[in-house]
């Protein structure tokens, strides 16, 4: 699936990984955390190779918000935010009042404090986003990896997620964030990488990356990119 590819993702960096659907974007998620085996090529994770975390000590470092979570229980929001705090627990430990105070944070800062109470069941498709989200916080990973964690979200709440992925770069964390919102991505990211057929064909910040050329080379797609009045790219796709 993937070939050849190599990059970096530093500390208070934020990394846009763009490509076709099957370019191999969440392939890469999920090589990072050992939820598929590489056949060749190493991985590391703050400088150790990733074979020599335990599940538990790379929860520590890592945590993931997939495109979507299939939860067997309906357990409440509160209950699956506070998930997030396990690694950080002992053995058979149970929830202490900083990890409730930081389940408590995190829920608002996403804006889903009211759902606290409510079934994981009852959740539409973006305050469930919202709340994956709410779990990697009270995580405090060192590398916070997310695919599609926009994907379900009006307007106002994705840019209030990619504003948290921001704020969290800027205290240190690294993030690696699989989109196909072009446009609004650029605004959040430091790089960009693009993939196609298995291999980055691309890679450098948002102005660089997003260019008409390059876009039709690996979406087909015939767009005009232009500068927005904040400085990043718009990318106009033409339809009919």
């Amino acid at each position: 699936v993937l070939d050849g590819v190599s990059f970096a993702v530093q500390p208070g960096e934020v990394v846009a990984l763009l490509g076709r659907n099957g370019a191999g974007k969440t392939t890469v998620l999920r090589a990072t955390t050992r939820a598929l085996p590489v056949a060749a090529g190493t991985i590391r994770v703050a400088g150790e190779l990733l074979p020599s975390y335990s599940r538990r000590s790379l929860a520590q470092r890592v945590a993931v918000v997939p495109q979507d979570l299939h939860v067997p229980f309906p357990f409440s929001v509160a209950e699956l935010v506070l998930m997030g705090r396990a690694p950080h627990q002992p053995l058979l430990g149970f929830e202490s009042h900083d990890d409730l105070a930081r389940a408590r944070a995190a829920l608002e800062r996403l804006d889903v404090a009211h759902l606290a109470d409510r079934s994981s069941f009852e959740l539409s498709g973006g305050e469930r986003q919202l709340v994956l989200l709410a779990r990697a916080l009270v995580q405090e990973p060192e590398l916070l990896l997310l695919d599609e964690p926009t994907a379900f979200l009006d307007l106002s709440h994705r840019a209030l997620v990619l504003r948290i992925v921001r704020e969290l770069a800027a205290e240190g964390c690294a993030a690696l964030v699989v989109s196909h919102d072009l446009t609004l991505t650029a605004r959040a990211a430091d790089r960009m990488l693009l993939l196609h057929e298995g291999a980055i064909v691309a890679d450098g910040p948002p102005a660089s990356v997003l260019d008409a050329a390059t876009l039709g080379r690996v979406f087909g797609l015939d767009a005009g990119v232009i500068e927005g009045p904040d400085g990043a790219p718009l990318v106009v796709p033409r339809i009919g």
